[in-house]
């Protein structure tokens, strides 16, 4: 079998192995690969592995070789998962590789906002702690979690592990989903009253139809104000105008997002210029860990395909 990696880097910059992928077959692997270049790089594939390529009707159409596609990511978005079944090929994503990471990352978006230790660690290596005459004037405010609320949009595996850690740190949880059941440690409620209720509002739900443009000027309008946002999911969930608006008006005292509508280029985007914002370059999933599974669990998928038995299949 032929498995080309048409972006490899962005998962393997070197620091981890390939080898579980190797193990399945002839194996190329390319740092990044130019859209006018996809078609001539996986002609001769059984099974194109990807991550942040857009993989076009087109595409499939001048590849008749290709009967597996599997994503280097939970999201599938940048797939035509509808063209790939309508030529009866599986389309596999890993759904669970990096909970642990990117629950992690999420409280630091949070506590970045919070306790704004990167500002104050510029200061100290500035010099700048001796020009305060008292440590009032000298910090810059901050917030204690402990007894404030955290609603939960979206309730899966990574929104668990964020309630795991907000109440280990003394925080009430909140979540929103459109099936709750019942668990331990965690209210269900409607989607306004998490939103009225929440201090803090996390986002952990999918990039659908239905959920592009949840957080509006509309929705943000029913946030408790002076709420902080938090979006590790994906940058089109939230209007990035509307949350700009709203961190300028002091409606939302804090947004911190590791996703973005347009990505990489954030040129146009109101919320380089909005205050109080922390906005990293989605690498929430990039832990050398995290990546290592993603490899593990893109090959065992593959592995899976070729015995029969098709798994995480999205499509």
């Amino acid at each position: 079998m032929r498995i080309v990696v048409l972006d490899g880097y962005t998962t393997n910059p070197g620091d981890i192995t390939w080898a579980p992928l190797e193990a399945l077959g002839d194996v190329t692997v390319y740092d990044t690969t130019p859209p006018e270049l996809v078609v001539e790089r996986a002609k001769d594939a059984d099974a194109v592995i990807h991550c942040r390529i857009h993989f076009t009707a087109e595409q499939m159409a001048a590849l008749p070789q290709l009967k597996y596609i599997g994503t280097l990511a939970t999201g599938y978005n940048t797939t035509d998962i509808k063209a790939a079944a309508g030529r009866n090929i599986p389309v596999c994503n890993v759904p669970l590789y990096c909970a642990e990471t990117v629950a992690q990352f999420a409280f630091s978006l949070l506590l970045g906002l919070c306790n704004r230790v990167e500002s104050h660690s510029r200061r100290v290596k500035e010099g700048r702690w001796l020009e305060s005459v008292d440590i009032g004037t000298f910090q810059e405010p901050f917030i204690e979690l402990a007894g404030k609320t955290i609603g939960l949009y979206g309730y899966g595996n990574i929104a668990r592990k964020v309630g795991a850690i907000a109440r280990a740190m003394g925080m009430q949880v909140l979540a929103y989903r459109r099936y709750p059941s019942a668990e331990e440690g965690v209210t269900f409620v409607s989607k306004d009253e998490l939103l009225a209720q929440s201090d803090v509002i996390s986002i952990h739900c999918p990039l659908t139809e239905e959920t592009k443009y949840t957080f509006n000027a509309e929705t943000l309008a029913k946030m408790k104000p002076g709420a902080l946002l938090i979006n590790t999911a994906r940058g089109a969930v939230v209007e990035e105008p509307a949350v700009a608006a709203a961190l300028h008006s002091g409606q939302l005292a804090g947004y911190a997002a590791d996703v973005f509508e347009t990505e990489p280029d954030l040129s146009a985007s109101p919320l380089i210029t909005a205050p109080n914002t922390v906005l990293t370059p989605h690498i929430a999933w990039a832990s050398k860990e995290a990546r290592q599974r993603l490899v593990n669990e893109v090959a065992e998928n593959l592995r899976c395909w070729q015995s029969g038995a098709v798994s995480n299949r999205v499509n």
